[in-house]
């Protein structure tokens, strides 16, 4: 019997907020390199775990400015710039997909800039040559 199970579609890990704007309408701005990499997409749900704090919050992904990690509304309250953050997507796979599924993970530096890669087509951890 298959059963649908919630998996980690792509992860941004330990990306750094650069901004936090309560007067804006909800969602977090992220840097459009970021959010090819983890293969997110506009609109899509995501989850803010800060690392500083420990809160966790569900938001929405808006394409943002280069490196930009931006809580926007109500989400802004709970993290601040300079905060580390684990930003979180999931996906609906029946049991027999889930048992093969590899997330994106996006690895990144202080700046925000993508430091290392595992896809779903890699399945290791790759060094990523970043443009200045």
């Amino acid at each position: 019997m298959s059963m649908n199970l919630t998996m980690l579609h792509s992860k941004i890990h330990r990306a750094t907020v650069t901004d936090a704007n309560l007067n804006y309408e909800g969602s977090i701005s992220i840097c459009p390199n970021l959010i090819q990499a983890a293969g997110l997409l506009i609109n899509q749900q995501i989850d803010v775990l800060n690392c500083n704090s420990g809160s966790r919050l569900t938001t929405y992904v808006i394409e943002g400015g280069p490196g930009e990690i931006c809580l926007n509304g109500a989400a802004a309250r709970h993290n601040q710039p300079g905060d580390l953050v684990i930003l979180a997507a999931y996906c609906s796979l029946d049991s027999q997909e889930a048992k093969s599924h590899q997330p994106n993970l996006v690895f990144v530096d202080s700046e925000n800039k993508i430091s290392s890669l595992k896809t779903k087509e890699t399945h290791q951890k790759e060094n990523f040559e970043h443009a200045a």
